[in-house]
């Protein structure tokens, strides 16, 4: 499995996990080209709960039956300049929604670990956890 398909399966799992939780998802790989800095900016998930907009970073790493899981977490992968592409982005989806910046949003990560071997995911869901 390559690393794109590995990506769209964590963002389902994600998915399914967030509804579960009682999330409203709100819109899906949303990208937005940029006048300046980085030249476009992607946020996998925008989610609405307990009146609270949730931008959803998916990382997901798997492992199957003869490789190991890499020493680097999953969520160690959202470094600083990803973070402010994060942010950025998300300030381009809400000015787009006209919903005002001084809403409450935050920026979660969702880091994901699936072990072939045993058939399971590993969920973790850092919340605010950029800012």
């Amino acid at each position: 499995m390559d690393s794109k398909q590995t990506g769209i399966w964590g963002e389902k799992i994600a998915e399914n996990y967030l509804m579960k939780k009682g999330y409203q998802i709100l819109d899906k790989n949303y990208s937005t080209n940029f006048n300046s800095g980085p030249k476009r900016g992607e946020v996998d998930l925008v989610t609405k709960k307990d009146n609270i907009i949730s931008f959803i970073e998916v990382k997901t790493q798997t492992q199957n039956q003869r490789e190991q899981f890499s020493l680097i977490r999953p969520e160690q992968k959202v470094n600083f300049l990803k973070q402010r592409k994060i942010i950025k982005t998300a300030e381009f989806w809400l000015m787009e929604k006209k919903i005002p910046l001084d809403s409450k949003w935050q920026i979660d990560v969702i880091a994901i670990k699936i072990d072939f071997k045993s058939k399971l995911a590993k969920i973790r869901h850092f919340k605010n956890s950029v800012f």
